[in-house]
């Protein structure tokens, strides 16, 4: 047999591509020369290792998911009641200039009024989840698209989106009012009445109970246009992120001669895929900022809401608006507040994400060393003291009797 189309790699090259192939080699005492020293390689199998940075991985995905709907929720009450005030003096474009208004609103209404909605917040992303599962189920369309995906699937997902933001958004205006109206001026809302509140949204579909209420069917389409070109932008960026991060981390590897067998299932590879979908997050808040504005501004016109003043942090004050719909939301907040008016908040979204990443490196940092405790010794490769032979010298002395590795 040839075993150079078989073992196209050097001894070295099939331990750091494949330990068990190693390890599976009949090696025997008789083959190999009594002068010659002889190497354990299971000594360098480190499985448990490969399990801690996984269960690190998963720690910190799970750290994350409860940051994006948990505590990011502050920093969404005050983005959102930033920009529904179209008569704001203070437009809150830095961080900074929020951090005095959080400590009085604080000290006028307590912790709980930064998370007032978080409730009704959850409930409707919940229902958003399980909308999009139930159509996947009851027609043909995909939950979930690839690159490797047809042009039939793509436009049978764009219409599964388009369906469930349909659905949702109702019980999404609910939802956002609940979340910007003061809990000193307004009766605190109960669990389930943003379900009330968005059947009678949905109920008066042509004809609203307020004058200056939008009907419902003139809420649906921008908002439908605004959610799929965030989900879309959103999947774009991460994908280019993580086919950019996965091939530097591959070339990292090569480059040291040490590839997994399954790279693209590698412990780091779950930290490129977070890291790429907190990208593709950020890049999506930030580009569709200002239409997120308009958006808000006429799913609570109508409303009859009181909104905390953040102008000051202390005081309260209605929100009065007559617009005839996101066009004319937008040309009116062009022409009195100018374009910057179209990013009030837009410091609580810093603070959000800055939050948000400084969450998930203390924790990481904090499993990692959790996990080195918890590590057991034995499965750190073991040194021969009077030989010192590391993995990068060994590679002459395999070479040179790879006959004596394989069968």
């Amino acid at each position: 047999m040839d075993r150079s189309s078989s073992f196209p790699y050097t001894a070295e090259e099939n331990y750091y591509n494949n330990p068990d192939l190693i390890r599976r080699l009949p090696v025997h005492d008789d083959d190999v020369p009594k002068t010659t020293p002889y190497l354990d390689y299971t000594s360098y199998a480190v499985p448990e290792e490969v399990k801690i940075k996984r269960y690190i991985g998963s720690g910190v995905t799970f750290i994350s998911l409860v940051a994006e709907n948990l505590l990011s929720h502050p920093f969404v009450v005050l983005r959102r009641q930033c920009q529904v005030h179209q008569n704001a003096q203070k437009y809150h474009l830095q961080p900074f200039t929020l951090l005095p208004v959080m400590w009085r609103l604080y000290q006028h209404q307590g912790v709980t009024t930064l998370w007032k909605g978080v409730g009704s917040v959850l409930l409707v992303r919940g229902m958003s989840l399980g909308v999009d599962d139930l159509i996947s189920k009851v027609t043909p369309w995909p939950k979930e698209i690839s690159w490797h995906s047809s042009l039939k699937q793509f436009f049978q997902h764009t219409l599964l989106k388009s369906v469930s933001l349909a659905i949702v958004t109702p019980f999404y205006s609910a939802s956002f009012v609940e979340t910007v109206q003061s809990e000193i001026a307004s009766e605190k809302p109960g669990i389930l009445d943003v379900f009330r509140e968005g059947f009678m949204r949905l109920l008066h579909w042509g004809s609203p109970s307020n004058g200056r209420m939008l009907p419902i069917w003139a809420l649906i389409v921008p908002t439908i246009t605004l959610g799929l070109a965030k989900y879309m932008f959103s999947s774009i960026v991460r994908s280019i992120t993580l086919r950019i991060l996965a091939a530097k981390h591959i070339a990292r590897y090569e480059e040291n001669g040490a590839l997994p067998k399954d790279p693209y299932n590698s412990p780091a590879m779950h930290d490129i895929q977070l890291t790429a979908s907190i990208v593709g997050a950020i890049s999506s808040d930030i580009v569709f900022y200002p239409f997120e504005t308009v958006i808000h501004r006429i799913h609570l016109q109508g409303t009859r809401t009181i909104i905390d003043n953040l102008d000051t942090g202390k005081s309260v004050l209605p929100i009065l608006t007559n617009y005839s719909g996101a066009l004319d939301c937008y040309e009116s907040s062009i022409i009195n507040e100018g374009i910057s008016g179209l990013y009030k908040g837009f410091g609580a979204l810093i603070l959000q994400y800055t939050a948000h990443v400084a969450l998930l490196k203390m924790s990481h940092w904090f499993l990692t060393q959790i996990g080195n405790l918890v590590q057991t010794p034995k499965n750190k490769p073991v040194e021969d003291d009077a030989l010192k032979i590391s993995p990068p010298a060994i590679s002459n002395f395999t070479a040179s009797r790879r006959s004596y590795l394989l069968p």
